[in-house]
């Protein structure tokens, strides 16, 4: 099927970069055709689309910028306005069901960034901005690290990360989709040192696996979707167990079917693969398998399930992977070159 994709990447001298703006690819099967660099855009890391297709958003890591961009029938894209976000350095972006708003993570700030999105799909002046509690009172905060709605849309879940004043958790904000407002609703704390980074859902929403990334491990919560509450059921390493050096684990997702489960390993630059049992949620170890480049920052399953592809920021790749029919991954031989990749969205 023939698709195209979006790169968001690095761009500034401080993140030692080598990208020139968002990359817009033409893919058909393990064809590759750079169709687009647009340049002048600062750090344009993650990127999300609408429902639509026709408009692509990026966050500007580092930064305190949002952008929306409209996206032309040859794929191509061009800039439509940039807002600010009220925070800084935004990290991840999701749009709500109604697509009339957009959620931003601000790490460094420890604000959730609501945004109205307008008819044309050009973005509003900030709507609310709510902040993510921390350790010692007003003042002191939690550093988010991704903004993702559950299957219903109606539970916004926020891992965030500790660090030095801070809290490890996940907090799950109710959506009210009429008025663009979130509220705090309740709160998972993670095991101490585990830093929650980013998380994704079983497509039956009972079961969410949540990424830690200074402890390298994966953490199983059952997920009441009537009630918004999360609880703990598991807790497993995503690195090899011979593997005594140090990781950081960056990116997690999950296929189509909720069948298997993947997450990427920085310094150890490995994908790990995970069988789903579909009546526990549990998950067991079935690979781990090198990403044939360096700090695979992100990792997304195929459009059509088939492929996962992960970006290796320090090494300018994509590499693909094929999927078999039990969930392992073999390398197929196709590696796409672009500078300092750390998000990949495609328009079908």
């Amino acid at each position: 099927m023939a698709m195209y994709a979006y790169i968001g990447c690095r761009t500034t001298k401080e993140r030692n970069a080598r990208g020139k703006g968002i990359s817009v690819y033409a893919v058909d099967g393990d064809k590759w055709e750079l169709l687009q660099i647009l340049e002048g855009e600062v750090n344009p890391s993650y990127l999300c689309l609408n429902k639509d297709q026709d408009r692509l958003y990026a966050v500007h890591g580092d930064f305190s910028q949002v952008s929306a961009y409209e996206i032309h029938d040859d794929g191509k894209i061009s800039l439509v306005n940039t807002v600010d976000t009220f925070g800084t350095n935004p990290v991840h972006l999701t749009l709500d069901p109604t697509g009339r708003w957009l959620f931003v993570a601000n790490l460094q700030t420890g604000g959730v960034s609501v945004i109205p999105v307008n008819n044309d799909g050009s973005l509003g002046h900030i709507k609310e901005l709510s902040f993510i509690s921390g350790n010692g009172g007003p003042g002191y905060i939690s550093h988010p690290h991704q903004v993702n709605l559950d299957p219903s849309g109606r539970w916004l879940l926020v891992p965030s990360q500790g660090r030095l004043q801070g809290i490890g958790k996940i907090t799950v904000f109710e959506v009210d989709p009429d008025a663009g407002l979130i509220k705090e609703h309740f709160i998972a704390k993670a095991r101490t040192g585990a830093e929650p980074r980013h998380c994704v859902f079983h497509p039956d929403n009972r079961y969410c696996y949540v990424l830690n990334e200074k402890d390298s491990t994966v953490t199983l919560y059952y997920f009441d979707k009537d009630r918004g509450t999360m609880e703990g059921k598991q807790i497993i390493t995503t690195l090899p167990e011979d593997y005594t050096g140090d990781g950081w684990a960056s990116a997690i997702d999950i296929d189509h079917e909720g069948r298997f489960l993947y997450v990427s390993n920085r310094k150890h630059d490995s994908l790990t693969v995970y069988a789903i049992d579909q009546g526990t949620g549990h998950i067991s170890w079935l690979q781990n398998i090198g990403t044939k480049g360096v700090q695979p920052r992100f990792i997304t399953v195929s459009p059509d399930g088939s492929q996962v592809l992960a970006a290796n920021e320090l090494s300018d790749t994509i590499c693909i992977f094929n999927v078999d029919k039990d969930g392992h991954l073999v390398y197929s031989g196709v590696t796409v070159s672009t500078e300092s990749p750390v998000c990949i969205v495609f328009k079908r």
